[in-house]
């Protein structure tokens, strides 16, 4: 089941405004157009913001999410119909020939099992075209990323056109390595409603990765350093074999 956080239909709504600017997406952009892509899949779209950008760019984009709360997001910013949105995972994701498929944020961390991950790997593998590319981002586990999240405890309230002020806190709630689970609490300061949503979130290695998308059936062609996180995340950039 997805996290509350994209699932929940009062979460859902105000969860871009909270996310910030998404100024992580253009680089998203900049390797399509290094690989030729033309036809994107956007695996966890969530509320869709990489996919209208990569509309705007003029491509034929397939967004596919298991929170049907974000995908309803997602359908009201593609108001002329352009992208095709599916509800569902990676697994279930018809064969496309897709040039390019992404995994933006932390969608490639939510798939805590091997099992889980191998049928995403799988997955992806036949919705691409042969030579067809697999590009994710994954949180360097080395940079201990849960520590800065736990000494940042501070409550952020944000005043939200048509929802009010909404108070949201941060919590780490357990560490044990490879797993990190969270809890985000919000607070609707109209009427005193409380939500959370509790989140866990695998960190691999490099070397775990490079492994399972080898196993998977991709070349590792680069890994690279997220532009708006330097030192804290890899950007994997796979090649499908046959």
């Amino acid at each position: 089941m997805p996290d509350a956080i994209f699932a929940h239909t009062c979460l859902a709504p105000i969860y871009d405004a909270f996310d910030g600017g998404r100024d992580d997406l253009t680089a998203y952009l900049g390797i399509a157009d290094e690989l030729g892509a033309e036809h994107v899949l956007d695996v966890g779209c969530g509320t869709g913001c990489l996919a209208v950008l990569l509309a705007d760019s003029g491509r034929t984009v397939v967004g596919v999410d298991p929170a049907k709360a974000s995908l309803e997001i997602a359908k009201s910013k593609d108001r002329t119909g352009r992208i095709t949105w599916i509800h569902g995972d990676a697994a279930t994701a018809p064969t496309l020939d897709a040039d390019l498929a992404v995994m933006t944020g932390n969608v490639a961390q939510v798939f805590l099992t091997d099992e889980d991950w191998t049928r995403t790997l799988q997955g992806i593998h036949a919705a691409l075209r042969p030579s067809g590319y697999l590009v994710f981002e994954t949180r360097r586990p080395e940079y201990r990323a849960w520590e800065e999240w736990a000494a940042d405890a501070a409550q952020v309230t944000l005043d939200i056109p048509g929802t009010g002020s909404v108070e949201r806190r941060l919590e780490v709630t357990d560490v044990s390595l490879p797993l990190v689970s969270f809890r985000f609490t919000y607070t609707f300061l109209a009427d005193g409603a409380v939500v959370t949503s509790d989140s866990t979130l695998r960190f691999r290695d490099r070397d775990e990765v490079e492994t399972s998308l080898v196993a998977g059936g991709y070349r590792v062609l680069d890994v690279r350093e997220a532009p708006d996180r330097p030192g804290r995340e890899f950007v994997f950039i796979a090649e499908r074999t046959a």
